[in-house]
């Protein structure tokens, strides 16, 4: 087997010298940049509106009611069901309750609790055998 050429060879064709696979290899300097994520107010307005905490509550929350099984579009067929992912996402959220205890507006402390109580409700009535809850 020796006498005989390989079956497959491997060649680099990356066309890459000695000299340029050692600049390559030198760590690049890092510019600190404090550009904004949007260069006009134009972009920021077309992104959608700003994160908040009640809005990041939201969209957990709205995930944990759609891996229940709940539609957001009533044309839509509903998602299929994952009890143990939507327990994740209550837990997530309970979690973020404790750890942001006496650091939240009132507000923002009634948007996390309400939440919580819905997801809490239906999560029961899911796993209690009773069926489907009433939507939020």
């Amino acid at each position: 087997m020796s006498d005989e050429e390989p079956s497959f060879v491997v060649r680099d064709r990356r066309g890459r010298s000695d000299a340029a696979r050692e600049t390559t290899l030198k760590k690049p300097e890092v510019e600190a940049v404090s550009k904004p994520l949007t260069d006009t107010p134009q972009e920021a307005s077309s992104a959608g509106p700003p994160v908040t905490f009640a809005s990041f509550v939201f969209s957990l929350g709205t995930s944990a009611l759609m891996l229940m099984g709940e539609t957001i579009d009533p044309h839509q067929p509903a998602p299929p069901v994952n009890l143990p992912q939507a327990k994740e996402m209550i837990d997530i959220l309970s979690m973020l309750e404790e750890k942001t205890k006496n650091n939240l507006t009132s507000e923002e402390a009634s948007v996390l609790r309400d939440m919580l109580y819905t997801l809490r409700m239906k999560f029961v009535s899911l796993t209690s055998g009773k069926g489907s809850a009433a939507p939020f």
